[in-house]
């Protein structure tokens, strides 16, 4: 995967707040997710399903449920950098047609 497709896998805003919580929580189910984001169930599998192919998380079944993480500690370092800059940079996107 290059660097592009994998900006393109994580720059959509609910698989972005996925990956933000897996990263800090480091394993969830979707019920999990679902409480946490306050989204519906269907939308949060489309974007896990999608986050999975792409093969930035990973899944292991636990009983009834579905754990999911993200698959490797270099996507987990980048998900906190971006974060973490992103709270540095005081004006960011200031514009509804920003981005």
């Amino acid at each position: 995967m290059n660097g592009i497709s994998l900006l393109k896998c994580i720059c959509d805003e609910t698989r972005y707040e996925i990956l933000e919580l897996l990263q800090k929580k480091n394993e969830l189910c979707v019920s999990d997710l679902v409480i946490k984001l306050e989204k519906d169930q269907p939308l949060i599998s489309h974007h896990l399903k999608t986050l999975k192919e792409c093969g930035i998380v990973k899944s292991r079944n636990e009983g009834k449920k579905v754990m999911y993480a993200i698959s490797n500690n270099q996507l987990s370092e980048l998900i906190s950098n971006i974060t973490k800059t992103s709270k540095k940079i005081p004006i960011l996107c200031s514009t509804d047609n920003c981005c």
